[in-house]
């Protein structure tokens, strides 16, 4: 891949994000849709835009849900590889049926049948794959890249965490449309998608199959709307990456 070639580069959870920042006066009323709320629409809306802004300059930010998360996803490949983890101590009490993983200094507490149940579903699969696939705009080149959770046989996997469920959460999310395509390119086309959901309580299945004449349009209309954003801000962003310049402070493979 020819990074002279690249003007641009996303990674999937981006397009999720801006797809969030996107969707900013839909969600306000679904959230703070009352008769006294405690932001105004404008003032929610200035909200989004500061943390997608802080988003794209990678910011460090705090998220005890997004730390469970990644706390449950890493027990979760460590139990597939029969490893120890590099991000997280953990400890199996068998006695109490738990797992106890210490992850930036907050401990998570996770139900040893569910670990296991997880684990053993992507049995036989790889953890952390990453993927990277270019796509054409009318603004010229951009990589799309990102790491699939679990890669089984004709299957691409997600491990999602959420306080509350309901059907099609992940619906407008994007990573179920950047993976099969970046995997396509390299001559893989009939993928099936799922997010593996959990509230650590019950567990969902959301399945996406790869359709290539709809998603590969929406790929393109979704980046070009980004890149938009992008130059209209340049001044605020100081990722370089994004724009595929050299950042000394970032990898290629960084995950996102």
């Amino acid at each position: 891949m020819s990074q002279k070639q690249i003007k641009y580069r996303f990674y999937a959870t981006l397009l999720d994000a801006f797809q969030n920042y996107l969707d900013s006066e839909k969600n306000y009323s679904l959230f703070y849709g009352s008769d006294n709320p405690s932001l105004s629409c404008d003032e929610y809306e200035d909200k989004v835009f500061k943390e997608f802004i802080d988003k794209l300059n990678r910011v460090p930010f705090s998220s005890e849900a997004a730390d469970r998360g990644t706390a449950f996803n890493e027990v979760v490949d460590c139990l597939i590889s029969n490893t120890k983890s590099e991000k997280c101590e953990f400890t199996i009490d068998e006695t109490l049926g738990s797992v106890f993983s210490v992850y930036k200094n907050q401990q998570f507490v996770f139900p040893l049948k569910l670990c296991r149940e997880f684990a053993e579903y992507y049995k036989g699969g790889i953890s952390q794959v990453f993927v990277s696939g270019t796509i054409e705009t009318k603004y010229g080149t951009v990589e799309l890249y990102g790491y699939i959770d679990e890669l089984m046989p004709f299957t691409i996997h997600d491990i999602k965490t959420t306080k509350h469920y309901q059907a099609s959460k992940f619906l407008h999310h994007w990573q179920h449309k950047v993976y099969p395509y970046c995997l396509s390119q390299q001559g893989c086309e009939n993928w099936l998608f799922e997010y593996n959901v959990t509230d650590f309580n019950e567990t969902y299945t959301e399945s996406y199959g790869y359709e290539p004449g709809k998603y590969i349009p929406d790929l393109i209309d979704h980046c070009e709307r980004l890149i938009e954003f992008l130059e209209t801000y340049r001044h605020l962003i100081t990722d370089r990456k994004l724009f595929n310049l050299p950042d000394e402070h970032t990898s290629d493979t960084d995950k996102e």
